[in-house]
């Protein structure tokens, strides 16, 4: 064992923690340094370190900056549209009031494919209001299934950008990340929303606050089906590519087809091009910026407004990101990914329990869920050799389970919940902290389910 590559890694993890717990230091920088002091401790040359940074940052960057992009300009219309709140209605509607809490998981779950957690739960909580103050149950009965689909979502599917980052570090593909997250999501979103939820609302009732802050979104939602196709065009086309590129449809004869269209054209290519995430979400961007805005009225000087402030929070993630992926770069080029890879082979552990567990203890020492996700991806990452592009999705739900684990006061996810719920600490703990757990908890056991049957 080179015990100075062991060194530089726990030095590297443990500077990076320390940084960002004790002293406060934004993540992004942090990871920079961790990802020097790596190289350094390891003994790589110095100019050798900067270039490791340099194309571990940029080969991420490459990929993330545009999906986290297109997808928080995609989701800003979506929100301001009142697309949102219009699907919630009418899952409501059609699941009735006895299953009032799975049309909301199912709400939260769909809701935050384009639009991030905390928008989607803010933008939400004047429904979870008017369901309490009509029923007068605890506000709970409504709140942690609507969370829990929202989490679950946010964790496991792309393009939100955790999910993403993961999948483009570990060199996952998007499509089958998208399906299987579905796969292992559903489940845990129903066991940690409306099961929990019925269980913890008999034993802590909230009421919800009497008055609501108004917000500028019109009340005139767009239809239904016109927000499900939207939000579906981005997935279906994703998901397309990949089924019709991979191995299964490798030797699938299109021939015919190809002439029907287009004398020598070929079809797959162009496939791809229009289902790469790239592509897919830039038409779901025009779709949405022409159905959900020009053609109701909107301005389009506001269009323009609502999507350039939509990149200031995607800009802090796609720095993140990029100092995640010179993390991995560095870990790769001083050999320490395969020596990690020695030592898990010895032990005999699950790669994805270890890539679970990994991001599990940086989730629960600093508390942000991205953070864990990108650290314990850009590990995981040094260790892969050959494995299948099932596999690899199936890895990044690992780690997005383990990075979704016992959210707590150094999460500003905990202190969310708890102020618009009207929950104290202990009532937060009980609840939220419980539900993430569950939710955790559940897609690691799906992880593992699902990888005895593929």
């Amino acid at each position: 064992m080179d015990y100075q590559l062991l060194l530089a890694i726990l030095i590297g993890i443990i500077v990076l923690l320390v940084l960002i717990l004790r002293f406060k230091l934004q993540a992004f920088i942090a990871l920079l340094i961790a990802a020097i002091l790596v190289g350094v401790i390891a003994g790589m040359p110095p100019l050798a370190i900067i270039e490791s940074v340099k194309s571990g940052m940029g080969s991420t960057l490459g990929f993330v900056a545009v999906v986290v992009g297109l997808g928080a300009m995609f989701g800003a219309i979506l929100e301001h549209s009142g697309g949102a709140e219009a699907l919630a209605s009418y899952l409501l509607k059609k699941f009735g009031s006895s299953q009032t809490s799975t049309a909301l998981t199912l709400t939260g779950f769909f809701v935050a494919i384009p639009v991030f957690f905390d928008v989607g739960f803010i933008i939400l909580v004047p429904l979870i209001y008017s369901l309490q103050r009509k029923t007068g149950k605890s506000l709970l009965l409504y709140g942690i299934p609507l969370l829990a689909g929202l989490a679950v979502t946010h964790a496991f599917i792309p393009p939100t950008p955790g999910p993403v980052a993961v999948a483009d570090i570990l060199s996952a593909d998007l499509g089958w990340v998208i399906v299987l997250g579905f796969i292992a999501g559903l489940p845990a979103a129903l066991i940690s929303g409306p099961l929990f939820g019925r269980y913890i609302a008999k034993r802590i009732h909230v009421n919800a606050p009497e008055l609501i802050e108004a917000n500028d979104r019109t009340e005139d939602f767009p239809g239904v089906g016109t927000v499900l196709l939207i939000i579906g065009v981005p997935i279906v086309l994703i998901v397309l590519n990949t089924i019709l590129n991979s191995p299964i449809f490798a030797n699938l004869d299109l021939i015919i087809l190809e002439t029907v269209l287009w004398d020598g054209i070929d079809l797959k290519s162009w496939i791809g091009l229009i289902g790469h995430p790239f592509v897919a979400l830039i038409i779901a961007n025009l779709v949405a910026w022409y159905v959900l805005g020009v053609r109701r009225k909107t301005d389009r000087s506001k269009l323009l407004d609502i999507t350039t402030r939509s990149l200031g929070p995607a800009g802090i993630i796609i720095l993140l990101t990029g100092a995640g992926g010179a993390f991995k770069q560095t870990l790769i080029d001083t050999g320490s990914g395969d020596m990690i890879a020695g030592l898990l082979g010895q032990s005999g552990m699950s790669l994805f329990l270890f890539a679970f567990i990994l991001a599990a203890l940086v989730r629960i020492l600093q508390g942000s869920a991205t953070v864990a996700m990108i650290t314990a991806a850009g590990i995981v990452a040094a260790l892969l050799n050959e494995i299948s592009e099932i596999d690899k999705a199936l890895l990044v739900i690992a780690i997005a389970a383990g990075a979704s684990i016992l959210s707590h006061v150094n999460d500003s996810g905990f202190w969310l919940v708890s102020k618009y719920l009207g929950l104290n600490e202990k009532q937060t703990f009980r609840s939220w902290t419980v539900m993430t757990t569950l939710l955790s908890l559940t897609g690691l056991a799906m992880v593992g389910l699902i990888s005895l049957f593929v």
